[in-house]
């Protein structure tokens, strides 16, 4: 698939801060508005931000309208999530993405909950910016935050990790896409999963009992989109649960064995997710992996 490149940002650009999950406040939200604008950019709050519809930053009709106006509003050149948790599936299949990207693609930034929107982007071949949240800026060091500004304003990077799973030397070079696995896998069987085949799939995952996990990995291998991938790329499998009788895997463990059939490498311990280094991906877009036997080396 060819994909619709995010616009590079430039000096003076539009950055809009929205809801379409959990709520938030514009007194959180003034860290990354300052960011942003030392940036040299132009900084805006949707209508959503301060609103508060039980967990959710307003109803779903107001999410809707705001992230709808937000990209169809050609003065906006990219929308910042504020938060995740839990809503975006509310606004899926009501958001039209088609029109307003093609005339000025918009920069959609964020993970986890976001991976509804990226998949949407995706499938409808368009990338995304999978990137951490305005509100966690307080707790990112400056490599998550300086991958961010280069992301956003077109600068490659290059991230070095040690090959700790001894993976064979080679050079692997495809789209990446994917995101959230429990995001993903609710995702299955509908028309706005993104494209595996001939992709690297990145995933991540916070707070999940480790049978779920091999249920999900399971899920995704029986839907057939693990066949046909260039690499697994996992990043951050944070916080697992476990019950009184162990599970007797761990997620790395669990992974390894639903992909030993296959004879794509397994990447652990990318810096994105629910980590604290979560570093920026620019999903849709062509990444390199340069596999040593001492290193892995990701440019994008």
């Amino acid at each position: 698939m060819n994909y619709h490149s995010i616009p590079k940002l430039k000096e003076a650009d539009h950055v809009r801060i929205l809801c379409t999950a959990r709520s938030a406040q514009k007194s959180q939200l003034a860290p990354a508005k300052n960011l942003l604008e030392s940036w040299g950019l132009r900084v805006s709050y949707g209508n959503t931000i301060g609103k508060i519809e039980h967990q959710l930053g307003g109803t779903k009709e107001e999410r809707l309208a705001d992230l709808q106006d937000s990209i169809n509003n050609t003065d906006v050149d990219a929308v910042w999530i504020a938060r995740g948790g839990y809503g975006t599936v509310q606004l899926i299949d009501a958001i039209d993405f088609s029109d307003s990207m093609k005339v000025k693609s918009t920069v959609i930034i964020g993970y986890s909950d976001v991976t509804l929107l990226h998949g949407k982007l995706q499938s409808q071949g368009f990338a995304s910016l999978h990137s951490f949240m305005p509100l966690e800026l307080s707790k990112k060091p400056d490599s998550s935050i300086e991958s961010l500004r280069r992301a956003l304003f077109g600068e490659s990077q290059t991230i070095t990790i040690k090959n700790n799973f001894s993976l064979s030397s080679q050079v692997i070079k495809a789209p990446v896409t994917g995101g959230n696995l429990s995001i993903l896998y609710s995702m299955l069987g509908s028309d706005t999963f993104p494209e595996t085949d001939d992709h690297i799939l990145f995933i991540e995952d916070i707070d999940e009992y480790l049978y779920h996990i091999e249920r999900m990995m399971y899920s995704l291998k029986r839907a057939g989109k693990l066949k046909n991938i260039k690499a697994l790329l996992v990043g951050g499998m944070t916080d697992m649960n476990d019950h009184e009788i162990p599970f007797g895997k761990n997620a790395q463990e669990i992974i390894l064995s639903l992909t030993e059939s296959y004879d794509f490498p397994v990447i652990f311990n990318f810096p994105a997710g629910h980590i604290t280094d979560n570093r920026s991906l620019i999903l849709g877009r062509e990444i390199t992996i340069s596999i040593t036997p001492a290193s892995i080396n990701f440019n994008q």
